[in-house]
C-alpha cells in the first residue's frame, strides 16, 4: 500500500469518525446527560449545597451538556478514526481473505471490545457524585492501564493464532488465542484493585442507567464508524462496476494495437 493510497484511507477514517462522533453526540445528549443532572441533583441535596452564594462555576452545565461534551466526543471520534484507518492499513490482507468492508467490521468491533468493554467490566463509568475525589486519580490510571493492557494482549492473541495456525488449522488457533487472551484478562481482573464506592442511598436504577447509556455511546460510535469507514473504503480500493468494464473494453484494443 503506497503513500498515497495510506493518505486517503487516513483522510477517509478520520470523516467516518467524525460522522460516528456526530451519532455517538445524539446519543450521549439524548440518553447520557438527562442522568447526569439527575446525579448532580442528588450530589446537590446529599451536601445541602444550594447557597448560590458559593463559588461561581468557571464553566456553567448548559456549557457542559452541549459545546463541551460536542467537542470531547466529536475530537474523540475524528482521533479514534485516523488511528482506525492506521492499523487497516496494516491488517488489510493479513487478516484472511477478508474484503475492505469486512476488515473494516473486524477492527471496529476488536477496537469496541479491547478499547472500552473490557476495560468497562473491571472499571465501569460513574456518574457524579459516585466515587471518593480522593481515589479519582488512581481510578483513572488503572482504568487506562487495563486498556492498554487489553489492546496489547489483544495484539499478541492475533499474533499468538497467526503462528499457531500452520499446526493447528485456522479455527483451533483462534480458538487458542481467544481462550488465551481471556485468560490473562481474568488474572489481570482479579489482581488488579477494585473499587466499591457506590454510597447505599445511590439509587441503583440511575446508576445502572447512566453505564447503560455510556455503553450505548460507545457502541453507536464503533458500529457507525465500521459501517461508514467499510463503505467508504471499498469505494476506494473495489474497481467499481463501470471501471472493471471500462477495464474489459479496453483490454482488446490494447491487446490488438
Amino acid at each position: 500500500m503506497n503513500s498515497i493510497s495510506v493518505r486517503a484511507l487516513l483522510v477517509r477514517g478520520m470523516l467516518a469518525g467524525l460522522v460516528a462522533g456526530a451519532l455517538a453526540l445524539a446519543v450521549a445528549y439524548f440518553l447520557g446527560e438527562s442522568r447526569v443532572d439527575a446525579a448532580i441533583a442528588l450530589e446537590e441535596a446529599h451536601s445541602h449545597s444550594h447557597d448560590h452564594g458559593g463559588g461561581e462555576e468557571l464553566v456553567s452545565r448548559g456549557m457542559q451538556a452541549t459545546g463541551g461534551l460536542a467537542t470531547g466526543v466529536l475530537v474523540f471520534g475524528v482521533a479514534v478514526g485516523g488511528i482506525a484507518a492506521l492499523v487497516f492499513c496494516y491488517a488489510l490482507g493479513r487478516l484472511g481473505r477478508f474484503g475492505p468492508r469486512a476488515t473494516a467490521a473486524l477492527i471496529a468491533g476488536a477496537a469496541l471490545l479491547t478499547v472500552y468493554i473490557v476495560p468497562f467490566l473491571k472499571y465501569p463509568a460513574n456518574p457524579p457524585a459516585v466515587g471518593d475525589p480522593d481515589t479519582i486519580g488512581r481510578r483513572t490510571a488503572l482504568f487506562f492501564l487495563m486498556v492498554a493492557l487489553s489492546v496489547l494482549l489483544a495484539v499478541a492473541a492475533v499474533i499468538l493464532g497467526r503462528r499457531l495456525a500452520p499446526r493447528l488449522g485456522h479455527w483451533n488457533a483462534t480458538i487458542a488465542a481467544a481462550a488465551g487472551y481471556v485468560l490473562v484478562i481474568g488474572l489481570a481482573y482479579a489482581f488488579l484493585p477494585s473499587f466499591n464506592e457506590v454510597g447505599k442511598d445511590f439509587p441503583a436504577s440511575l446508576l445502572w442507567e447512566f453505564r447503560l447509556a455510556t455503553l450505548a455511546v460507545q457502541v453507536t460510535l464503533w458500529t457507525t464508524f465500521g459501517l461508514v469507514f467499510g463503505y467508504l473504503t471499498e469505494r476506494l480500493l473495489v474497481p467499481g462496476p463501470k471501471a472493471a468494464a471500462d477495464g474489459r473494453t479496453n483490454q482488446p484494443a490494447t491487446a490488438a494495437g
